[in-house]
């Protein structure tokens, strides 16, 4: 027996187009995050899913995303778990400014660190090390004994906290995960074994 897991980014958010850092602020979704939930809703739906629970964050931008979905598959009463365990890597002093901006104060090279290292956090915010280090404990504790119990999950969260869980998912390296994009509305499915053993499909 395998149980479904599936892992989605939210759709582009407001500050997504703008080019902002956006971490724990809570913008919405453009119109165009609104139409990538519901594509990824329609794909999931073709390709046959039904979830037992969803998984979310704190922030706005991944819930609207999770709703969307689940009003694609036809879905009214699924019981919706909302955590800032899940909520995207905190940008600190980063929050709100535009990336480009912060190039210009801090030079290119000082934010791709930021942006890019594992364990090197930017003024007041969170690593992705610090992200994984709130992720995976949660995961491991309300998350994978449902799936070792058969049922099927959806996470809709954001592109650090999700990046986090395919490290471990997956067994990257800190330098594998570094590189590793994650796209928005688009869906990433693993089946889990009920032994805990991974199958990405």
């Amino acid at each position: 027996m395998t149980a479904s897991l599936v892992l989605i980014r939210h759709g582009q958010s407001e500050w997504n187009e703008k080019n902002l850092f956006t971490g724990w602020k809570d913008p919405g979704l453009t119109t165009k995050g609104v139409q990538e939930a519901e594509s990824a809703g329609i794909q999931l739906r073709t390709k046959g899913f039904k979830f037992d629970v969803m998984f979310t964050s704190d922030l706005q931008r991944a819930q609207r995303t999770g709703e969307i979905i689940l009003k694609e598959l036809g879905v009214s009463n699924l019981p919706v778990v909302k955590n800032q365990a899940l909520n995207e890597r905190d940008y600190g002093d980063l929050s709100g400014l535009n990336k480009d901006e912060a190039r210009e104060k801090w030079g290119d090279d000082q934010v791709h660190i930021w942006r890019r290292s594992f364990d090197t956090p930017p003024p007041g915010g969170e690593s992705l090390k610090n992200t994984a280090e709130r992720v995976l404990p949660y995961f491991k504790k309300e998350i994978l004994p449902q799936l070792l119990e058969g049922k099927n999950i959806l996470i809709a969260a954001h592109g650090n906290s999700l990046r986090s869980l395919v490290m471990e998912l997956d067994q990257l390296t800190k330098e594998q995960v570094v590189k590793l994009e994650i796209a928005t509305g688009d869906p990433i499915y693993y089946e889990i074994a009920s032994s805990g053993k991974v199958v990405k499909i």
